[in-house]
């Protein structure tokens, strides 16, 4: 049986990879700051659950020797200009990464994110530069460079893995389905949103997890591995296909907000290397 330590278990993907690793019976060593959160999930009782503050504890000794490790942890989203993304969480988060394979950890599995990719538009191959245009994507970003070059010195397999779009129950409240259904919960007269014209690409969570567990147990396709469904959808054709498959209604006042000035206005992710997995 695999051991697995899962940073960020407590998180919105968290809580469904740490279910994907049982389905897949893995043993899990489940990590995060809130134990009150971690308690509400039904996996609580059937994972050992180890408390660790990355900015303020530096013990890894506390997870013993996990066969391998998903980082999924990352503070202070969705604000991805500030700059405490690379003045606090990339120290932090790569001196605990480096701990751990300093510690004997072999195999790393770490969610990086499609902003790594900046203002490039179109279909995005991990093959093709990393320009990224905010704090948290130049973090993320710094992070792999770092820990590509610690496998210089430590050898360890290392998947990076680079979440595109995601939804599904317990998300962000203020991501665009969140804020869609408390509009249709609250009758409200019309959903403000965007021109609704940007193209992205969208994957349930439950298949994220899938997906990240998928990579995270294999060692054949390392490096960066685009997390995407590879097909494009507008962000009206996301709300509309939602309202549709839920059978509601509710008048779409687009262009209420301007789009995003973070992010291009057209892009999807080539999942080639993802279906490479078996």
């Amino acid at each position: 049986m695999k051991k697995v330590l899962v940073t960020g278990c407590s998180g919105f993907i968290g809580n469904y990879v740490v279910r994907q690793l049982l389905k897949n019976n893995c043993q899990v060593i489940a990590t995060s700051v809130d134990e009150g959160k971690a308690r509400h999930h039904d996996w609580f009782p059937l994972v050992t659950w180890v408390p660790f503050n990355l900015q303020k504890d530096t013990d890894v000794g506390v997870f013993g020797q996990p066969d391998a490790v998903i980082h999924l942890a990352w503070e202070g989203l969705p604000n991805y200009k500030s700059l405490f993304h690379f003045e606090e969480n990339l120290p932090a988060h790569y001196h605990f990464l480096k701990s751990l394979i300093a510690n004997g950890v072999t195999d790393i599995t770490v969610t990086g994110t499609c902003f790594e990719y900046g203002m490039q538009e179109g279909m995005l191959r991990e093959d093709m530069p990393a320009l990224p245009a905010n704090p948290y994507a130049l973090a993320k970003d710094t992070l792999r460079k770092f820990l590509s070059e610690l496998q210089k010195l430590y050898p360890f397999d290392f998947k990076w893995v680079r979440l595109f779009y995601l939804y599904g129950e317990g998300q962000n409240p203020n991501s665009i389905l969140s804020q869609l259904q408390k509009a249709i919960i609250n009758k409200e007269p019309a959903f403000k949103m965007s021109g609704g014209e940007q193209v992205r690409d969208y994957l349930p969570v439950e298949k994220v997890a899938e997906n990240i567990v998928k990579v995270a147990l294999q060692n054949t396709i390392t490096g960066i591995i685009n997390c995407s469904s590879g097909t494009p959808v507008t962000v009206k054709q996301l709300v509309q296909n939602y309202l549709q498959e839920n059978n509601v209604s509710i008048p779409l006042q687009l262009g209420f907000y301007p789009y995003p000035d973070y992010e291009p206005m057209a892009f999807w992710g080539d999942n080639t290397k993802l279906k490479e997995i078996r």
